[in-house]
């Protein structure tokens, strides 16, 4: 089995479950360094550094290594 493959399933399942865990409990102990971030950053910046972080970069990283493990 190709590691990309694995890798790049994991991620987007990361990538998914930070996005629905956004969408039902934004306020879960999911996110406890959003808090930081927050406080750090500021309230908008510290909330977008966190979405690109932790939902937005694993979904594309590991939709761009399936489709290579896919492509071959």
């Amino acid at each position: 089995m190709d590691g990309n493959l694995v890798i790049g399933g994991l991620l987007v399942l990361v990538g998914m479950i930070t996005l629905v865990g956004r969408l039902v409990a934004p306020e879960s102990a999911m996110f406890a360094k959003l808090g930081p971030m927050k406080a750090q950053y500021g309230d908008r910046a510290g909330t977008a550094l966190h979405v690109l972080s932790y939902t937005v970069m694993p979904l594309v990283v590991g939709a761009t290594l399936l489709a290579t493990a896919l492509r071959g």
